[in-house]
């Protein structure tokens, strides 16, 4: 599957976007502010953004919940319902852009959109690119039992079952040794 840098950078996007909301109640919601948004668009260098409020940061968490649902999806009709509520509610309005030295791409909000519409359409499209190429299996959360982080597994054989394979992968293997030494051992 072919994946042009600016459907890589909203894929980047929405996977950091579904992975600030809290896993359970003890842990803090990473848009906890309207500075924890701007923080989350200065990361991930979110163009075209104006000045930020607190009912942006309201339409964002919505946005957030509705593209975590995609990531859960059963089935690529139920990801694909969700994508099209985001997408249509945003007001697509594909249009070529070429600024801050990249080449011609395509954005999908349109000029002036809300933050909020501006993730819902880019980010949108760029999951809906996966349901349409019949891959989106590859839209996943983190197998490991105490993580459910949100992931795009890109690799050849869709074999990528954690988040990051040094933390939660890695730390699940040790586990596993340590079970089967102990076992060996007993």
């Amino acid at each position: 599957m072919l994946i042009t840098h600016d459907t890589r950078c909203a894929l980047d996007t929405v996977v950091d976007l579904v992975n600030t909301a809290p896993e359970n109640d003890t842990v803090a919601d990473g848009l906890a502010d309207v500075a924890a948004l701007a923080e989350f668009v200065g990361k991930n260098k979110v163009s075209d953004v104006g000045a930020l409020s607190e009912l942006d940061l309201a339409a964002v968490r919505r946005v957030r919940g509705r593209f975590a649902e995609v990531f859960t999806a059963p089935d690529p009709a139920s990801a694909a319902m969700v994508i099209n509520d985001l997408i249509a509610a945003a007001g697509t309005t594909p249009r070529l852009t070429n600024h801050d030295g990249y080449d011609w791409h395509v954005h999908y909000f349109a000029p002036g959109a809300s933050v909020a519409d501006h993730l819902a359409a880019d980010c949108g499209m760029a999951l809906s690119f996966f349901v349409v190429a019949g891959e989106q299996e590859r839209l996943r959360r983190c197998e490991a039992p105490d993580c459910r982080r949100a992931f795009v597994d890109l690799s050849r054989n869709r074999s990528r079952r954690y988040c990051d394979s040094r933390t939660c992968g890695n730390r699940l293997h040790v586990a596993a040794y340590r079970a089967r030494r102990k076992e060996a051992a007993g």
